[in-house]
């Protein structure tokens, strides 16, 4: 029930839906109130933060300092396990595999793949529990897009109990104790997962995947225009903001708890 109601909040915290609401509720003061002019601001200062939220420049800017928090893994030590969290996914046998990796999951399979292929001998770690509706985890979903890329099944572990970072990271120490491992995740993601591994007590190698922040060249019309595409990446921003206030508020910090 907790689970729910913490998704259903966030969910409702985001730039999206967070500024429609503030939309909605001028829209109401200015139709059905005499409250006019505080409807007026209402929508207005929700129709720029949407627009603001909606072009590159603001959006990227707001996504590059959680992104480049760790930069891409280049090291050469022996890793016995890479650990690839989960994400958005869905389950239709009929389609190509990796299409029921959705949203940030499909680049964390690519860069767990990557990293194993790097480290000859190790296993990849999948995580993450079943959606309510849905007869596959997340977990089962990853390892099978792996295999069809030519992945051992051998050399695959599944975790498939866990619904959050948090209850991934203890699955991860239950599994493999403190032998070493690369955790990958997006890297909006990968600041805030490296608090809930590091206070369970491990001592994960950030490998950072599925960057989003641009900062290559972009046409001028591609700078200006509103997009669904960067308010996807003020999305990110709102959502791991919203995640380090829970862990804040939950006293959850990078040091070692006590489990």
């Amino acid at each position: 029930m907790l689970f729910t109601l913490k998704k259903v909040i966030g969910g409702m915290l985001l730039p999206l839906p967070f500024l429609l609401l503030v939309i909605g509720v001028g829209l109401l003061l200015l139709w059905f109130s005499r409250f006019q002019k505080t409807g007026r601001v209402f929508i207005s200062l929700g129709w720029l933060a949407l627009l603001l939220l909606s072009v590159q420049p603001v959006a990227d800017r707001l996504l590059r300092p959680i992104e480049d928090t760790y930069p891409t893994w280049q090291g050469s030590q022996k890793i016995e396990y890479i650990v690839v969290l989960g994400g958005g996914y869905t389950w239709n046998p009929q389609w190509a595999p990796g299409s029921n990796l959705i949203n940030n999951s499909l680049p964390r399979l690519n860069e767990g793949i990557r990293l194993w292929r790097a480290n000859p001998g190790s296993k990849l770690i999948f995580t993450g529990g079943k959606a309510q509706t849905n007869p596959v985890s997340a977990a089962e979903v990853g390892a099978r897009v792996a295999e069809s890329l030519g992945v051992p099944r051998d050399d695959i572990i599944t975790l498939d109990q866990p619904k959050d970072t948090e209850e991934e990271a203890a699955a991860v120490k239950q599994a493999i104790g403190q032998s070493p491992f690369l955790l990958v995740t997006s890297a909006s993601h990968l600041p805030r997962a490296m608090i809930f591994f590091q206070h369970a007590g491990l001592n994960p190698l950030p490998a950072p995947a599925n960057q989003l922040a641009i900062d290559s060249p972009l046409n001028p019309w591609e700078r200006v225009i509103p997009s669904p595409f960067w308010l996807m990446h003020s999305d990110r921003v709102g959502y791991e903001t919203l995640g380090r206030t829970w862990q804040w508020l939950k006293g959850i910090s990078g040091e070692p708890g006590e489990e």
